[in-house]
């Protein structure tokens, strides 16, 4: 049992377990302190408190490490596929080569969206924001797949994991192609996850689209990139509404919703557009003195990060494949001209360094999705999808722990006390 740590509370002293994971900080096990002390935690945004048990991704922020089932995520993005990663956080191992084969295989075979939903898309209005098509698309996935949703049955889980991930790149094409007026494209299973993305996202039916290595590259890592990153608000979600024995959809869909908000998901579409207020490498250092003038609002976006106190893991890997797509699209922007040098400048600003200020992965794969094509509303869009895969395996996780609950958090209540009821006139 190891440890015990005590609390003293009313003249009383209480022991609670004290539990170890593999790697990382211990934690306080309070499950029973309600029952023997009569108090509960107060631990707004839950920053201290562990809410599940999780062998999936491991995040050290001080150190700047981030693992997915124990592999570094530099070692991931550089060497693996986002197909691979996905075996990976589903499975627990990395894939032998027809294990690889038959799973991307399976997912190829289930890339296409049912014909009706095609019609879905057409209920909403063209200037739609493409989250708010992805929330409704994902959420109607349940009112056609009834095959698959018996969440207690591990092959009904399997499909419904399997189809979620192949769907997703189909139905956020489909959203770009929608706010843009462009028919829609099926896929086409002889390309690979990510280069079937692409050309469904920016092919047209007139002509042979003509898929860019480096693109195609860049845009796998990014997916590998955003694959897990344990419980963050949007995954929390996701376990929160899997909790109560919602079907897989609906719990997919309810994380996009928590992603859209800008804090979470929209971090990249800041940093672009605080690129663009900045316009030309020659307005930095202005605008760098006003990021350390406490009482100017202005801030600089794609910089730090809540968890990583150190350079973030995935930044660097962001880093080289922003030159990689630069050069490859020959790309003569003033805009990423701009980034590039204010990277070099804040990297280089004591005052930065000192705060642990660093590019953060939101800071460069903005530029690199603009550079793609991308309009800045499909990021978040961008995002989801591949965070499906974390969401995914933290839900089948989450089902499948003995010890899952529903969720159900307390509260520090501060309204009235009791007080009776006053008929209207006499108010």
């Amino acid at each position: 049992m190891g440890n015990q740590a005590k609390l003293s509370a009313s003249g009383n002293d209480y022991d609670f377990p004290v539990l170890k994971g593999s790697v990382g900080p211990d934690v306080v096990d309070i499950r029973k302190m309600y029952g023997q002390t009569g108090m509960f935690t107060f631990d707004p945004g839950f920053t201290s408190t562990a809410s599940c048990e999780s062998a999936l991704t491991y995040i050290d922020g001080d150190e700047g490490v981030l693992l997915h089932r124990g592999y570094p995520i530099g070692q991931l993005a550089e060497n693996s596929s986002f197909m691979e990663v996905s075996y990976l956080l589903l499975n627990g191992e990395l894939p032998d080569a027809d294990e690889l084969s038959n799973f991307e295989f399976t997912i190829s075979r289930h890339t296409m969206l049912h014909e009706q939903l095609l019609q879905f898309y057409r209920g909403f209005r063209r200037d739609a924001h493409p989250m708010a098509v992805m929330c409704g698309v994902v959420g109607a996935l349940s009112a056609f797949y009834h095959d698959s949703t018996d969440i207690s049955d591990p092959q009904h889980r399997k499909i419904s994991s399997h189809r979620l991930i192949a769907k997703m790149p189909t139905i956020a094409a489909a959203a770009y192609k929608y706010a843009i007026g462009q028919p829609f494209l099926y896929p086409d299973n002889s390309l690979s996850y990510t280069g079937n993305f692409l050309r469904m996202t920016f092919g047209v039916p007139a002509e042979p689209y003509e898929l860019h290595p480096a693109v195609e590259k860049a845009m796998d890592r990014i997916f590998i990139l955003h694959a897990d990153h344990e419980q963050n608000a949007s995954t929390s979600t996701v376990r929160l509404a899997g909790s109560s024995g919602a079907n897989p959809f609906a719990c997919i869909a309810a994380g996009i919703a928590c992603l859209w908000g800008p804090a979470h998901g929209g971090a990249n579409e800041a940093a672009l557009n605080m690129l663009k207020e900045i316009g030309t490498p020659d307005k930095i250092p202005h605008y760098i003195e006003r990021a350390k003038d406490k009482n100017d609002p202005f801030r600089l976006m794609g910089f730090g990060h809540r968890v990583y106190k150190n350079y973030d893991p995935r930044a660097t890997v962001m880093q080289t494949t922003v030159r990689e797509v630069f050069d490859a699209l020959k790309v003569t922007d003033p805009l990423f001209e701009t980034a590039l040098r204010l990277e070099e400048i804040a990297l280089n600003d004591p005052y930065f360094v000192e705060k642990k200020l660093f590019p953060n992965v939101d800071f460069y794969s903005g530029i690199i999705l603009s550079a793609i094509g991308f309009p800045t509303t499909m990021f978040t869009v961008l995002f989801a999808l591949a965070r499906t895969v974390g969401w995914v395996a933290q839900w089948n996780e989450m089902i499948s722990d003995p010890g899952q609950k529903i969720g159900r958090p307390r509260q520090l209540y501060t309204g009235p006390t009791q007080r009776d009821y006053i008929p209207v006139d006499q108010r």
